[in-house]
């Protein structure tokens, strides 16, 4: 799972951190001119960070309890936030689509891109978890939240048909853009003659934040239910 390896490597870069102050540290004293020619180098280098929401921010800024129906209680397994700290950003996959991505939370997987620099996430599910939604932000530097949003019309045409490896029944996908949300939205709805009900996947990208939902709630393949959740998350984001 995105967390776990998330958390791996923010552990790995805590460990590391005190044999390079060592390293640092061992250098000769001659050199203070040309080091501190360096930090001021660095102190002028602009920060890929610089007016991005941490993780913790964006926690903030996901659906209340309030805002699912009645009988939706939160998932404690499937909530979490990449704090205070921000991730250091990773390259997009070039592997073959996994469309098994789109059946679960964290479907922005799909895209190639493993997540932000910083995210929050949580899922609401009934009782028998036959009904379910689910919510992540994810921030990005620079430009690519634009790119992952070009993405999905390429997991649309790459997962048109595609199996379920729970039910091992072919889940069938489409996808359009959708107006109205955010600075642009693409929608993907996925469904399978072996489902009771489909599932709807919304993506929506509010500047450098892409807000990704999944809903399985209703009689309508869960669209109705993930439009107003998504709505919900862009206003909080402003």
């Amino acid at each position: 799972m995105r967390l776990s390896s998330r958390a791996a490597s923010l552990l790995a870069v805590a460990a590391a951190l005190p044999l390079a102050l060592t390293a640092c540290s061992s250098g000769s004293s001659d050199s203070s001119d040309t080091g501190s020619s360096a930090s001021t180098k660095s102190a002028k280098a602009k920060d890929p960070n610089a007016g991005l929401v941490t993780g913790t921010q964006l926690k903030k800024a996901l659906a209340p309890a309030s805002e699912f129906p009645a009988g939706f209680t939160l998932q404690a397994d499937n909530s979490a936030d990449s704090g205070s700290q921000f991730l250091d950003p990773e390259a997009r996959s070039t592997a073959k689509t996994d469309c098994t991505r789109l059946l679960g939370t964290s479907w922005i997987q799909a895209t190639g891109y493993k997540g932000g620099v910083s995210f929050a996430q949580n899922d609401y599910a009934v009782k028998d978890q036959t009904q379910d939604l689910a919510q992540e932000i994810d921030e990005f530097q620079g430009t690519t939240a634009t790119a992952v949003m070009k993405e999905f019309a390429s997991v649309a045409t790459a997962c048109a048909a595609f199996t379920d490896s729970d039910t091992h029944a072919t889940v069938k996908t489409t996808g359009k853009s959708s107006a109205g949300l955010g600075d642009d939205a693409y929608t993907l709805t996925l469904t399978s003659g072996a489902w009771q009900n489909g599932t709807t996947l919304i993506a929506a990208r509010s500047g450098s934040a892409v807000v990704t939902v999944m809903s399985t709630a209703g009689s309508d393949n869960g669209a109705a239910s993930a439009k107003k959740l998504t709505t919900t998350v862009l206003s909080r984001l402003k």
